[in-house]
């Protein structure tokens, strides 16, 4: 067996980055900046009024000053002309301020008659202006790689970059094998079970900016493995779900290489997720993950997300961690990493119940994974533990 910090490092070798392609601003969210872009204008690319009021020279703003109203001033509609003394222009919300005008006197510290103003609050001393590129210049960058957030997708468009260069979009071929397994929605036999694991992997793997496929599962015979892994082709990356094991059902590991596969590891020193497989399936990166629903969805957080990230450009790094406090204590931990299902509620992190990896339902109820180093001591209430946070935290 090796380690997870092995067994991560095989798989970042595996992880071909992806091509680059353009795609329209709108389609953009949760995508992968594959080159760096810049803006094509400055912004704002006026100084542009803060608030409603009335556009002056600051010299001439003492209490009970008077001006006269010569125009007005906004969005989308400038005032033309240059402010000569004792001169105003009423002006709204993101106007152009007036050439001859440094400060705009907010509305409710006037008082107006008619095209006559009359300031009567100088308490106010801000020049309610925000200057020209005060967000961004022309030719400002926006670096990758990122991953685009939608407050990212905002700026890119305020930069006036309409089409973005992004890492395609990694399909994931994904292989549930096992005669014990029906499709949700079909009427299982008495000795059958519910195939969730691909369900469970696809949703983690479309949140990550992947394209899933659930591909049909593969049944424990020869014929229908070898049928299945062949309708994977065209995949960037293949995962099968479940018979990576030794068993006599077992039959992934044997097959593929008969297929073509070049292992580069079989066992990680964890649990849950110890018969994890992976290489290159006629070129393919292939990774076997564990059938038991816990295990195939911790070795997706642990793996396969690191994983597609490395692939779409982003750093190669493990799962982000985090440091939480334990409210409650925790026993010895034996000779391999565990991932306890666990509870974080604020700064505090107690382990979730039963760490069985066949309990989706303990699963669904955590939020976060505790990760325990092999042979860690007991860990009283208050010490403080790493923690991989869960995406419905």
């Amino acid at each position: 067996m090796i380690s997870v910090a092995e067994a991560l490092d095989h798989l970042f070798a595996l992880a071909d980055p992806l091509p680059v392609e353009t795609v329209d601003l709108r389609a953009a969210a949760g995508r992968v900046l594959a080159q760096d872009v810049f803006a094509t204008r400055t912004q704002p690319p006026f100084d542009a009024s803060s608030m409603d009021g009335y556009a002056l020279k600051s010299v001439e703003a003492d209490l009970h000053a008077q001006f006269k109203v010569v125009g007005e001033a906004a969005a989308g509609h400038g005032w033309d002309g240059t402010l000569g003394a004792g001169q105003t222009v009423r002006i709204f919300t993101g106007a152009p301020v007036p050439a001859g005008a440094d400060r705009v006197v907010i509305q409710e510290n006037v008082t107006r008659t008619g095209d006559l103003i009359t300031i009567t609050d100088d308490s106010d001393t801000k020049s309610n202006i925000r200057p020209a590129g005060i967000d961004f210049f022309e030719g400002t960058d926006m670096s990758a790689p990122r991953r685009l957030y939608p407050g990212d997708v905002a700026l890119l468009a305020s930069m006036n970059v309409a089409r973005v260069p992004v890492a395609k979009r990694p399909v994931v071929a994904l292989i549930s094998t096992g005669d014990e397994l029906v499709m949700p929605g079909e009427d299982p036999a008495p000795d059958q079970i519910m195939a969730s694991n691909t369900f469970g992997l696809a949703a983690k793997l479309d949140a990550l900016g992947a394209e899933a496929r659930i591909l049909p599962i593969a049944r424990d015979n020869v014929a229908s493995l070898r049928t299945v892994l062949g309708l994977a082709r065209g995949a960037d990356l293949v995962v099968t779900i479940g018979g990576a094991s030794v068993g006599d059902h077992d039959l992934v590991a044997g097959v593929s290489a008969e297929m073509g596969m070049d292992q580069s590891f079989y066992k990680v020193a964890m649990r849950p997720g110890k018969p994890l497989m992976a290489g290159r399936l006629n070129g393919t990166p292939m990774v076997g993950l564990p059938g038991n629903p816990v295990s195939a969805m911790v070795c997706g957080t642990v793996f396969l997300a690191p994983m597609l990230r490395a692939m779409m450009g982003l750093p190669a790094t493990p799962a982000p961690q985090v440091r939480r406090t334990l409210s409650a204590p925790l026993g010895a931990n034996g000779p391999r990493a565990h991932y306890m299902r666990a509870i974080v509620q604020g700064d505090s992190v107690a382990d979730a119940g039963a760490q069985d990896s066949s309990l989706l339902s303990v699963l669904a109820c955590a939020n976060a994974l505790i990760v325990r180093p092999p042979h860690d001591p007991a860990r009283a209430t208050g010490e403080v533990v790493d923690v991989i946070l869960l995406d419905n935290s």
